[in-house]
């Protein structure tokens, strides 16, 4: 529950829903640009937000830490590269970076702060949005939580073909996005169904693989129960029951999936 009067929010999601817009109807060059920008002026204008009031506490910190490294662990290996995707302020990084060889994370700009005491074999690469200094081939696994979804409609493809180009042969894309079903995800839950906001796109299962499918990835495998499904029958299963629960009144749809479909989490195989 957002603890914040109908007022404020309201205030938030008319700024949020203009903000967008500007988003929508901008090209790649001026969205590297934009992208510098919009955020710090959402926080300005909105200085309730969620993002700026919120009190973590350590032990909340760990809590979302150590769920993110569930989803990691069954492709982590000491020898292993791992290559995060807007790892914010690198937490997730920095604790993987025990688990494996090196930690490579990719963002538009540095957040770890200047108290952090950060792994000698972790790496920050700033990029903006499109193009970064990587060679090919440099990571057998990347990740990505919770961003796919804020990614202009024209640069989610391009985005996942540079994930390709830089994980290695039989390497894995896993990535974690809200679940279609269930959303809105951001403040345009409050005032409808239609995403105005900062989530340009929120994705089904089955919608998801074949982003990935068509960027080049293979072998699309889910996560089921909280833990990885391997076998392709249950991705394949995992869709059909996606499908059923598609095609339910719009009010069921959404309580059913409000628990059984909170997000969409896959790994595709390079």
């Amino acid at each position: 529950m957002d603890p914040r009067t109908p007022d404020r929010i309201r205030h938030h999601y008319e700024v949020e829903r203009e903000l967008g817009a500007k988003l929508r109807a901008s090209n790649p060059e001026e969205r590297t640009e934009l992208f510098k920008t919009l955020y710090t002026e959402l926080f300005e204008r909105v200085p309730d937000h969620p993002r700026l009031v919120r009190r973590e506490t350590p032990e909340d910190s760990q809590r979302k830490v150590e769920g993110q490294l569930r989803l990691l662990r069954p492709f982590l290996a000491p020898d292993s590269t791992l290559l995060e995707i807007a790892p914010g302020d690198c937490r997730l990084g920095h604790a993987a970076s025990r688990l494996c060889k090196e930690v490579i994370g990719v963002d538009i700009s540095d957040q770890q702060g200047t108290e952090v005491k950060i792994p000698e074999n972790f790496r920050l690469k700033v990029y903006d949005g499109y193009r970064v200094d990587l060679p090919d081939a440099v990571a057998n696994v990347a990740f990505s939580y919770q961003f796919l979804e804020h990614l202009h409609p024209e640069d989610v493809e391009p985005h996942l073909r540079l994930v390709h180009r830089l994980l290695k042969p039989g390497g894995r894309y896993v990535l974690d996005t809200p679940h279609r079903f269930s959303g809105p995800h951001d403040v345009s839950r409050f005032f409808g169904d239609d995403l105005v906001c900062f989530h340009f796109q929120e994705w089904t299962f089955r919608s998801m693989e074949m982003q990935l499918k068509s960027a080049g990835f293979r072998n699309v495998r889910v996560f089921r129960g909280g833990a990885y499904q391997s076998s392709k029958l249950v991705a394949e299963i995992n869709k059909v029951a996606e499908s059923i629960v598609g095609m339910l009144p719009s009010g069921l749809r959404k309580a059913i999936s409000r628990r059984f479909y909170s997000s969409v989490t896959l790994v595709g195989e390079r």
